[in-house]
């Protein structure tokens, strides 16, 4: 069994360890609580462009499952999903809770750069999802401190979740090895920092990010640094709220390309670029039969400079429905030189990658 195939294996057999009763030592009076759930979800898309341009089918795109609990001052939790043609870890840590504002995470863990938990609000996430800085898990540890009205993260990484490079077939985007740019992630620091704001009728966060690390080239065996920086702010008036975000990286490798992958493909990407973000939404007030209704409208661009490179915008505009365990998100996703919309990466200059394309996508949920 080839070694991502074996990681992919146990990971599956932790999960279900943590799903089965498990017996208490004699004399443990220690409380705890474990939970399971999961979710299955359905989707549909028409597109504007590419070999499946037109009405899509209606299909299964996800199963996974969740499994969480905690026992005195330890917690954990555990995600796997198993998608159309490949299945992939999403997180898995184990954490030590010294009281509700202060806890250590080690593991597969969410990386804390940027807004948290996410920039953005659509099924499709923004730009900086595809380029590594949004819902990032890796393999390390996240020290959290949110006492009073501030928040401290301070990470410490290994690499990506898998260690491998050579790993196309995992959820997060990560730094890919490829014959023609044969880098991989290696460690990694982060420090994040954000701070309550409340007054004139507006309440959220704001703050910045910062990280600093090393790739490796695989063929050579030699470094380069690997750095990142990003101010942030997410504001809530009423049923209102806006999400800005400035970020930077800079892989510093020799040209200026890097590739990525995630979900089976490897794709490249601006080794150097800025990546801003402004998302609005709206939550509808509640009425009828649904739970909530929230609409939005999700902008942001990877701006580069250099041969061989032009910028990529991607705009989301659409609404997420609730209602008990059912949640569907309607969006109208539309790309320019954007990779997931038949783009040739993220910041990459090739024929046919300027025009917009768009798409209409339809995601289900059920969870449980």
């Amino acid at each position: 069994m080839p070694s991502a195939a074996r990681n992919r294996s146990v990971v599956a057999g932790l999960l279900l360890g943590t799903m089965l009763p498990q017996p208490s030592a004699a004399g443990d009076d220690n409380e705890h609580d474990w939970r399971l759930g999961g979710a299955a979800r359905f989707n549909y898309g028409w597109l504007d462009y590419g070999p499946d341009k037109g009405d899509g089918a209606f299909d299964l795109e996800l199963l996974r499952v969740d499994a969480s609990g905690e026992q005195g001052p330890l917690f954990f939790s555990l995600q796997y999903r198993w998608y159309e043609d490949f299945d992939a870890i999403h997180h898995a840590w184990l954490g030590w809770r010294v009281d509700e504002a202060r806890d250590l995470r080690a593991g597969v863990v969410q990386v804390p750069f940027g807004l948290l938990p996410y920039a953005s609000h659509g099924f499709w996430f923004g730009s900086g999802y595809y380029l590594g800085i949004e819902d990032d898990y890796d393999l390390g540890a996240v020290w959290r401190d949110a006492r009073d009205d501030r928040r401290w993260h301070l990470a410490l990484f290994a690499g990506d979740e898998y260690r491998n490079g050579g790993e196309f077939d995992r959820y997060s985007f990560d730094v890919a090895t490829t014959d023609a740019l044969p880098y991989r992630e290696a460690e990694r620091a982060h420090l994040r920092y954000a701070r309550d704001l409340d007054g004139d009728g507006w309440r959220g966060e704001a703050g910045g990010s910062a990280f600093v690390g090393r790739i490796e080239n695989r063929a050579t065996g030699g470094d380069d640094v690997h750095w990142g920086t990003a101010v942030h702010a997410e504001l809530v008036r009423g049923d209102w709220s806006l999400q800005l975000q400035w970020a930077h990286y800079d892989y510093g490798v020799d040209g200026d390309r890097i590739a990525l992958s995630a979900f089976m493909f490897p794709f490249e990407i601006a080794a150097e670029a800025d990546v801003l973000t402004a998302n609005l939404a709206y939550a509808l007030p509640r009425t009828g039969w649904l739970d909530a209704i929230t609409c939005y409208n999700d902008l942001s661009t990877t701006q580069v400079d250099g041969p061989g490179l032009r910028d990529s915008w991607q705009n989301v505009s659409g609404c997420s429905f609730a209602k008990g365990p059912m949640f569907t998100y309607v969006d109208w996703i539309a790309g320019r030189n954007m990779w997931f919309v038949g783009g040739p990466g993220v910041g990459i200059r090739e024929p046919g990658g300027d025009r917009w394309r768009s798409r209409l996508n339809v995601n289900l949920g059920l969870y449980f």
